[in-house]
C-alpha cells in the first residue's frame, strides 16, 4: 500500500525550508532543494516508524498485540 504526503517547500534567504503537512514535526532546512527533498523523505520515514512503534507499544499495554 502506498501513501501520499504533501511537502511544502520554499526558498527563504538562500535556504530551502520545507515540511510535510500531514505529519507534525517533519520539517527541515537545507542549502539546496535536492538536499531538502532527501532530508524530508528520511525524516518522514523516521517519524512514521516512530509513530508506528509508539502505537504498537500502547496497544500491547492493553493486550491488543
Amino acid at each position: 500500500m502506498s501513501q501520499s504526503y504533501t511537502a511544502v517547500i520554499k526558498e527563504t534567504d538562500g535556504w530551502w525550508v520545507g515540511w510535510v503537512e500531514e505529519v507534525p514535526g517533519v520539517n527541515c532546512q537545507e542549502a539546496t532543494r535536492e538536499a531538502l527533498l532527501e532530508t524530508l523523505t528520511i525524516t518522514l520515514r523516521e517519524a512514521l516508524a516512530w509513530n508506528r512503534q509508539e502505537a504498537l507499544a500502547i496497544l500491547s499495554r492493553f493486550g491488543y498485540c
